[in-house]
């Protein structure tokens, strides 16, 4: 097994897959009708370059995009750099998505009982000058099938 690989999935690419997964049955049961790999057009000038995002709508009225995010803090209760510059990653693609959709960060909640956080609420706290204002944060508790707005 790899150093990186997470304990409890066959690879980081398969617990992806089953979080987005999670994210849909949790959209759909909300009454929110969602497709997997939604493509919307980005970009910061005049010129656009499609983007798929994990989850969207791209109907009118009904227009949103989700990116879905399953990191954990390390194992020794570290803070996971290399995946929170995908988190940044992610806020530049809402910040260059087109105006009119509902843009969801969706992040499993993984609290560090060391730094007395959830990952997502230490994002927030480290990075909040990169999150667009229109992007909405929830912070999804599997196990309880719940959700927090961070």
């Amino acid at each position: 097994m790899n150093n990186f690989q997470r304990v409890d999935s066959i690879s980081n690419a398969h617990a992806g897959r089953e979080f987005e997964d999670s994210a849909y049955k949790y959209f759909q049961g909300l009454g929110i009708p969602v497709s997997k790999a939604v493509s919307v057009p980005c970009g910061v000038s005049d010129f656009k370059k499609q983007h798929v995002f994990d989850l969207g709508n791209t109907q009118e009225g009904s227009k949103v995009i989700i990116e879905c995010k399953s990191h954990r803090w390390t194992s020794g209760g570290n803070v996971p750099s290399a995946k929170l510059t995908v988190w940044n990653e992610a806020m530049y693609y809402f910040m260059a998505a087109p105006e009119g959709y509902r843009k969801v960060f969706f992040v499993l909640r993984d609290y560090c009982g060391k730094r007395g956080l959830t990952l997502a609420e230490y994002y927030v706290d480290k990075y909040k000058h990169l999150i667009p204002k229109d992007v909405e944060i929830w912070e999804y508790n599997q196990p309880n099938d719940t959700v927090k707005v961070i």
